[in-house]
This record gives C-alpha cells, sequence and structure tokens, in this order.
C-alpha cells in the first residue's frame, strides 16, 4: 500500500514571492543573462572547483587537471564565466589564475529566494 502525503497548496497573496520582490524588465534581462551562463554542466563544475577550494583562486591548468575537461574547453568556460562577471581573473607570474565574485552570487541567492 503506498502512502501518499496531502499537501496543501496556497494559492493566496501570502503564498511566496521573490526575495528581490518584482523584477524590473532590465534586472530580468540582466538574470536571465547569468542563469544562462550558469546553465552549462562544465560551467556548474568548474565553479564548484572554485568553491571547494574556499574561493580561492585556481589557474587554467589546475582547473584542467581536476575537472578532466580539456585545456581549450576550461578555458572557454572561464572567459564566458569572467565575462558575465561571475569570476575575475588575474596574473601570477606566467599563469592566469580565476576566483569567484561570491558577492553575485549572494545576489543571485536573493533573486531566488523564495518567502
Amino acid at each position: 500500500m503506498e502512502d501518499h502525503v496531502a499537501t496543501t497548496v496556497n494559492t493566496g497573496p501570502e503564498c511566496c514571492s521573490l526575495g528581490s520582490g518584482v523584477l524590473s524588465a532590465d534586472d530580468a534581462t540582466r538574470y536571465a543573462a547569468l542563469f544562462k551562463v550558469l546553465a552549462d554542466p562544465g560551467r556548474l563544475q568548474l565553479l564548484s572547483w572554485l568553491a571547494e577550494e574556499g574561493c580561492e583562486p585556481m589557474s587554467v591548468s589546475e582547473l584542467t587537471q581536476r575537472s578532466g575537461l580539456s585545456q581549450p574547453t576550461v578555458s572557454h568556460h572561464l572567459k564566458k564565466l569572467t565575462e558575465a562577471g561571475l569570476l575575475e581573473k588575474s596574473r601570477l607570474g606566467r599563469s592566469v589564475i580565476h576566483r569567484l565574485r561570491p558577492e553575485l552570487f549572494a545576489e543571485l541567492r536573493a533573486v531566488l529566494q523564495m518567502d
């Protein structure tokens, strides 16, 4: 015999709202572009590697080794993430390192927060 859990769906005005309230057309466009960049498994994997290390910067070669992706693929994904503002890059000696921009992720979390 299957157990069914009765759930109540609240459709009234107190149902829920996005944490940031109603988005303007410009904000909706901006956030949609950011989520589109994030909607790639390879990019999410690279972000997870960067976040796993306490948001410490990592080089392209480190990310290539850890992810198992090819160097051109890693570079392409890092470029997209950097252009979107989700990462920042800098040069350290001969290496280019990438670091998460946690403030932008906090903003995305706030947009998705349901009350």
